[in-house]
C-alpha cells in the first residue's frame, strides 16, 4: 500500500489529506479516488497496528466510500466484519479504528457485525442492503469480505421482485419530501429527485439483473453532481449537500464557471438526465415484474410457449405495446420527418409514455423539418401541446434525446435556465410547458385555441436573451410561428401575445382601472377583441403555471374587470371619466359621522367572488375597509402603519377628498381600501379605529412598534435583497403622476412609503399594491395640492427622494 508508513499516524494522514485537497491541478474523479486511496492506506495501517496477523476479521468500506467516491467532507461508512470467534479482540480493534477517525473530526458511520448479522440486518433494512451492495475490502481477512459480498448480492437478486417495489416507494417518498433537483433554487444534491441517491438506486436496480438504466450520459451526470458537492464542501468547510443561495457564487468560482446561474444550469442538466433515467428504469422494472406475474398463468392456459406482445395501432407508424408507445415495424424515421411529433402527440393523447428505444430510433434518423412546416407537423405539435398533463412527460422524453432542439432551435437558450424568483416553481423551459398544459384547459373558451397554445409555449422564450424578455421574445415568436407555418396575420397575433403577456396582470394590479388612460393604453396595445380574448386566457395560464403566489381570486377579479373595460373600448364605447364617480350613501354617512365626532370612522365589509357552482361557498376576495377622517396631514402613513401592526395586507388604496352637503362645515378625506389578513381572522373595527386615533394624534409610535416586530423576526442569514427602485411611469395617466416602487416586501413598507410621500408634500390619490413572493411592486397616483399631475422634473425629484428614504 503506497504511503502506508508515512500516513499511518493521524498527523501524517491529516497533512497528506490537506495537501491533496489543496491541489488545484487534481479535482473531480481523480481527487475523489485519491482521497479514498489515501484513507484506505491510513485505515489499513490502523487495522494492522491494532490486530497484527488477525484472522476472521476484516475492515470493509460501504456506501459512497465503498465506491471510492470521497468528497472532502464525506462520511466514512465502515463495517468491521468478524467471524465471532474473539469478541474481545474485535472490540479493542474497533476502538483503535474509530477513535482516531473521531479525533480528526471526520464523520463516521460505523458498525461491527458478523456475516450472519450483516445479512440479517440487510434483510430488515433496505438502506443497509444498498450500502452493502457497494462493499469494498480495505484490510484483514479478504475471504470474509468476499464471501459477504457474494452472499449479499445473491440475496439482493433473489429478493429483487419484493425489494425493488420497496426501493421505488422509498425514492418516491424522498422525492415528495425534497422536491425535484432540476427545479429547486437551493437544491439538496443528494436527496432531491434526480440527485445522487437516485443514482445509487439505479445502480441497485442494475445489480438485480431485472432491468438496467439508460447508460448514455448517466455517469457524466453523476460525476458532475459529485464535482459540485466537492466544491460545496471545500468552499463551506462543512459536510453539506444543500446548495444554498449564498454559497452558489463561491461554488461556481471553485468550479471555474461564469456565475451561479451557470452552476445551477449545470446541476439542472445533470438532474434531468438522472430523473429521466429513473423514470425509464422504474417503468421497465414495473413491466418486468408484471410480466413475471402474468406469464406463468398464460403458459398454463396456452399450454406453454411465449405469447407475442399485443400491438395496438395509435397513428401512422405508431403503436402501443406493453403500456408504452413504440414504432410500428414498418416505420421509417429517416423518411418520415413528422414521425417524432406524430408519435409524441399519439402518446400524449393516449396518456402513455414514449418507449426509450423508440425515441432513440427517431432521434438517430431525425432530420430538420422544412420551413414552413408541413400542415401535419403543425397540427401534431398543437395536438401534443393541447393534451394536458401527459404533455410534460412526453416532451421531456423528446428533449432528453435532442429532438426538441432539432424542432425548435431557440429552445436551447431556455433549456434548464433557472429563474431566481421565489414565485417561480420551474425553470424557464419547464414553465413554458406547464403554461401550455394550463392553457389546454382554456381551449374551449377561445376562438383560436391553436394560437393560445403556441403563445403559451413561446411567451417566455426571450428569457434566453439580454434585455426585456418580452421584447426579445416577440422577435423570436414571430420567427418561430412563421417557421411552424402560421399565416402572416396569425404570426402577428402570436407576436402580440408574447410581447404583451404581462400587460393585463401588471395593469390590473398596478394601475387605476377607473382612469380612462389606463384602459385606452391596453386597448391600443391589444388591438382586437380576438387578441384580448387570447391574452386573457394566456395571462391566467401563465400565472397558474408560475406558482400559487402569482394568481388568486383577487388578481383574477382585477384582470377580469380590466378585460371587461377594454372590451367595451374595443367595441367603440368611451370609458367614463373618474371625476364623474359620485359618493355612495355609505360614503356620505361615514363622512358626516367623521365631521360630527372630529375623529376617524371606519367600516369593514368582506368581499366575495360568486361561487362557480350553486353548491359551492363564495370565495373570499378580501375585505373592503372604508375610512372617513377629517382632512389632515399624515393620514396615509398612519392608516398604513396601523394596518401593518394588525398584520393586514393592503391590495389597493384609494384616497380622495369628499365634498360635504351644503350647510356642513369641514373637509373629509375618504379612504377606500382592499385588505386581507396575513393569517388568522380580521381584527375588530373598534380596535383599528382606536389605534388609528392614537396614530393620528401622535400617541402611538408606529415606527417603534414595527421595528420591534421586525427585530423579532430577523431576515434569513446571507440573503441580501436587491435595493429598492423607484421610477416615474411615463404617460400612465392624464389625471395624476404614477410613481412605481419595487422593493423587498416587509411589514410596514407601505407605511414608510406613505411617510416619505407626505414629506415630499404630494397628495396620494390612489395606491395599487402588488406582492409576488418577496417582491412588492406598488404604484402610487400622486398630484400636487391643487390636484394636478406633477411637472416632469418635480416627479423625478419625488421619486429620487422616495428611493433614498427606502434605501436608508
Amino acid at each position: 500500500m503506497h504511503g502506508q508508513a508515512e500516513n499511518s499516524g493521524p498527523g501524517g494522514y491529516a497533512a497528506a489529506r490537506l495537501r491533496l485537497l489543496n491541489e488545484k491541478a487534481r479535482s473531480g474523479p481523480p481527487r475523489r479516488s485519491a482521497l479514498a486511496g489515501l484513507t484506505d492506506d491510513w485505515l489499513a495501517g490502523l487495522f494492522a497496528a491494532g490486530a497484527p496477523g488477525a484472522r476472521g476479521v476484516s475492515l470493509v468500506a460501504v456506501g459512497g466510500y465503498g465506491r471510492a467516491e470521497l468528497s472532502p467532507r464525506s462520511d466514512l461508512d465502515l463495517l468491521l466484519l468478524h467471524d465471532g470467534s474473539d469478541s474481545d479482540t474485535v472490540s479493542a480493534l474497533a476502538d483503535r479504528l474509530w477513535y482516531p477517525v473521531w479525533d480528526l473530526g471526520l464523520a463516521l458511520d460505523h458498525s461491527v457485525r458478523t456475516p450472519a448479522e450483516a445479512r440479517r440486518t440487510a434483510g430488515e433494512d433496505l438502506k443497509v442492503q444498498l450500502g452493502l451492495l457497494d462493499a469494498r475490502h480495505i484490510a484483514g481477512d479478504l475471504g470474509l469480505t468476499t464471501a459477504l459480498r457474494t452472499t449479499v448480492l445473491a440475496d439482493w437478486r433473489n429478493q429483487a421482485p419484493k425489494r425493488l417495489p420497496a426501493l421505488r416507494e422509498l425514492c418516491e417518498e424522498r422525492a415528495a419530501r425534497q422536491g425535484e433537483l432540476q427545479y429547486l433554487l437551493e437544491p439538496d444534491l443528494k436527496e432531491a429527485r434526480g440527485g445522487l441517491r437516485d443514482v445509487t438506486a439505479l445502480r441497485a436496480v442494475a445489480a438485480s439483473w431485472l432491468a438496467d438504466a439508460p447508460r448514455e450520459g448517466l455517469a457524466e451526470a453523476r460525476s458532475g453532481l459529485l464535482d459540485v458537492r466537492d466544491a460545496l464542501h471545500l468552499t463551506t468547510g462543512r459536510a453539506t449537500d444543500r446548495l444554498a443561495l449564498q454559497e452558489q457564487d463561491q461554488v461556481a468560482a471553485e468550479l471555474g464557471l461564469l456565475d451561479a446561474d451557470a452552476l445551477l444550469r449545470q446541476v439542472y442538466e445533470a438532474a434531468r438526465v438522472i430523473a429521466y433515467a429513473g423514470d425509464v428504469t422504474w417503468r421497465e422494472v414495473g413491466r418486468v415484474l408484471r410480466s413475471r406475474s402474468v406469464r406463468p398463468r398464460l403458459r398454463a392456459m396456452l399450454g406453454g410457449g411465449k405469447p407475442a406482445p399485443e400491438r395496438s395501432p395509435l397513428a401512422e407508424g405508431v403503436v402501443e405495446q406493453d403500456g408504452e408507445v413504440v414504432l410500428a415495424r414498418a416505420a421509417r424515421p429517416d423518411r418520415d420527418p413528422v414521425l417524432p411529433l406524430r408519435a409524441a402527440a399519439a402518446a400524449a393523447q393516449a396518456g402513455l409514455p414514449l418507449n426509450l428505444h423508440a425515441v432513440r430510433r427517431m432521434a438517430a434518423g431525425a432530420r430538420a423539418l422544412p420551413s414552413p412546416w408541413p400542415a401535419e407537423a403543425r397540427q401534431q405539435l398543437l395536438t401534443l401541446l393541447g393534451s394536458g398533463r401527459p404533455t410534460v412527460d412526453v416532451w421531456e422524453a423528446l428533449e432528453a434525446e435532442g429532438l426538441i432542439s432539432l424542432l425548435l432551435p431557440d429552445w436551447d437558450r431556455v433549456r434548464c435556465r433557472p429563474q431566481r424568483n421565489a414565485v417561480h416553481l420551474w425553470t424557464v423551459d419547464r414553465h413554458l410547458i406547464e403554461t401550455a398544459v394550463r392553457a389546454s384547459a382554456f381551449t374551449r373558451r377561445v376562438s383560436r385555441p391553436d394560437l393560445l397554445l403556441i403563445a403559451a409555449l413561446l411567451h417566455d422564450i426571450g428569457k434566453g436573451w439580454p434585455g426585456d424578455h418580452s421584447v426579445a421574445g416577440e422577435v423570436i415568436a414571430r420567427d418561430v410561428a412563421a417557421r411552424i407555418g402560421f399565416d402572416p396575420a396569425d404570426v402577428t397575433v402570436v407576436a402580440t401575445l408574447v410581447r404583451h403577456h404581462l400587460l393585463l396582470v401588471e395593469t390590473a394590479t398596478r394601475r387605476d382601472l377607473d382612469d380612462p388612460a389606463t384602459v385606452r393604453s391596453v386597448a391600443e396595445a391589444v388591438g382586437s377583441p380576438g387578441t384580448l380574448e387570447l391574452l386573457h386566457a394566456l395571462t391566467e395560464a401563465d400565472a397558474l403555471a408560475t406558482g400559487p403566489a402569482a394568481w388568486s381570486s383577487w388578481r383574477a377579479a382585477l384582470v377580469a374587470d380590466l378585460v371587461k373595460r377594454v372590451s367595451a373600448v374595443l367595441a367603440g364605447q368611451t370609458p367614463p371619466d373618474p371625476e364623474e364617480a359620485l359618493p355612495t350613501a355609505q360614503h356620505e354617512r361615514l363622512a358626516l359621522e367623521a365631521v360630527a365626532t372630529g375623529a376617524p370612522v371606519l367600516s369593514l365589509r368582506a368581499q366575495t367572488e360568486p361561487a362557480a357552482e350553486p353548491s359551492d361557498d363564495p370565495e373570499p376576495l378580501g375585505v373592503e375597509l372604508l375610512i372617513a377622517v377629517p382632512e389632515q396631514a399624515g393620514v396615509l402613513p398612519a392608516v398604513a402603519g396601523v394596518l401593518a401592526m394588525h398584520r393586514l395586507t393592503v391590495r389597493t388604496a384609494e384616497l380622495r377628498s369628499l365634498d360635504l352637503p351644503d350647510g356642513v362645515d369641514g373637509s373629509v378625506l375618504l379612504l377606500d381600501w382592499r385588505v386581507a389578513a396575513e393569517y388568522g381572522s380580521l381584527p375588530q373595527a373598534a380596535r383599528l379605529r382606536a389605534d388609528l386615533v392614537r396614530a393620528l394624534d401622535g400617541s402611538l409610535d408606529i415606527s417603534a412598534r414595527l421595528a420591534e416586530r421586525d427585530a423579532a423576526y430577523p431576515r434569513r442569514r446571507g440573503v441580501v435583497a436587491p435595493p429598492p427602485r423607484v421610477t416615474v411611469a411615463p404617460a400612465a395617466s392624464r389625471h395624476a403622476t404614477v410613481i412605481e416602487v419595487r422593493a423587498q416586501d416587509a411589514p410596514g413598507l407601505l407605511f414608510r412609503i406613505g411617510r416619505a410621500l407626505e414629506d415630499a408634500a404630494v397628495r396620494v390619490r390612489s395606491a395599487h399594491v402588488s406582492t409576488l413572493g418577496a417582491n412588492a411592486v406598488d404604484a402610487f397616483y400622486v398630484t400636487q395640492e391643487q390636484g394636478v399631475p406633477l411637472p416632469g422634473e418635480e416627479a423625478v425629484a419625488v421619486a429620487r427622494k422616495l428611493e433614498e428614504a427606502l434605501r436608508a
